[in-house]
């Protein structure tokens, strides 16, 4: 067999059931987690963007670089497209998807002056892609996070003249963790606005040791999303904030399988507590997760950790490490049928007020 190929479809991680538009619930079915790019933007920084900088792209193999090339140009038809995507959507059963833009487009590692307009070019592409089929989209945008006023700014406009209903950002901003007071301002406006704001990784941005196997997709980013959600609660940002929208995706990383440990470090250590007043699970529940673990017994883990009505379906569609049959997914899990209905659309509805 070649050895440059990627696929797009069902699972290897358990057996193929029957698709998920024959086990869809009857309401609302919504996948909250998907990307669609926006070239003009991408020209706009390219000149400027180090790719040295991102970490999903720098440590890699060169069969890994390949690769990922080889998916940007097969994929560019649903990443950019109408049609194959919606054919997409209807064969898994999907009435509404969630887009944003793909993580590279988050541009925290280009000059401010650069990366605002840049924002708004995204902000404004997603958009436009979403208008042309209403019915069946909703957009989370993008900010220059790298300065926490400007992106509360860009968010309030994406929000209240762009009709956004929230944003997506990256783990970590060049390398700063999210809970830097830099970020305050951010952090304010968003659950002023009520802003969904999804957290997605791009690499562990440490990631010599994952360069091969594509370890720094497979291994990184669920780490990079744990690490996040750490400094978010130890740091006090969940506190502070109570009434924060935040989803993280493929699962929220891997807190899910051993969150009893950072309470036991709380309630042992006085550099583990700090002034975090609660034992930190007790912020997990006000933390949304997507679906994307690919294995029933995971699925039923998070149900259990963060709550049912914590637990959001999700694809990363289009790319190869994508849910492509969501809803068979979550049907198959042995949960129960409030539990399924909610996963699939119902608890995203309320989440983003549809």
């Amino acid at each position: 067999m070649a050895n440059d190929w990627n696929r797009y479809g069902f699972t290897a991680a358990r057996p193929q059931g029957r698709p998920g538009r024959e086990l869809r619930p009857e309401s609302l079915t919504v996948d909250i987690h998907s990307h669609v790019a926006v070239p003009r933007a991408a020209e706009f920084a390219k000149p400027h963007l180090d790719w040295s900088t991102i970490p999903l792209a720098h440590f890699a193999t060169p069969e890994t670089k390949a690769l990922n090339q080889r998916q940007d140009a097969e994929r560019q038809a649903q990443m950019t497209g109408i049609g194959e995507r919606l054919a997409d959507l209807d064969a898994m059963g999907l009435d509404l998807q969630v887009i944003m833009c793909p993580p590279p487009q988050c541009y925290y590692t280009v000059p401010l002056d650069i990366a605002a307009p840049a924002s708004r070019m995204v902000n404004e592409g997603l958009s436009e892609y979403a208008a042309q089929t209403p019915d069946r989209y909703a957009v989370l945008g993008t900010v220059p996070l790298q300065d926490g006023d400007e992106a509360a700014k860009e968010l309030e406009h994406a929000m209240t003249r762009l009709g956004h209903k929230g944003v997506q950002i990256l783990t970590n901003v060049a390398g700063r963790e999210l809970s830097d007071p830099a970020f305050a301002p951010f952090w304010a406006k968003a659950e002023a606005l009520g802003a969904v704001v999804l957290l997605h990784p791009n690499g562990f941005t440490e990631g010599q040791r994952l360069t091969r196997h594509y370890f720094n997709n497979v291994v990184g980013n669920p780490f990079e999303t744990t690490l996040a959600l750490h400094y978010l609660i130890f740091d006090g940002v969940l506190e502070r904030h109570p009434n924060l929208k935040i989803v993280a995706v493929h699962g929220g990383g891997y807190l899910a399988a051993y969150s009893g440990r950072i309470d036991h470090a709380w309630g042992a250590r006085a550099d583990a507590h700090g002034t975090l007043p609660h034992p930190p699970t007790s912020y997990l529940k006000r933390i949304y997760v997507d679906t994307v673990v690919f294995t029933p017994h995971q699925l039923r883990a998070l149900v259990e950790v963060f709550g049912p009505d914590h637990v959001v379906l999700g694809t990363d569609y289009p790319y190869d490490m994508a849910e492509y049959e969501p809803i068979e997914h979550v049907v198959s899990s042995g949960l129960d049928a409030d539990t399924v209905g909610k996963i699939c659309g119902g608890t995203a509805r309320r989440l983003l007020g549809i």
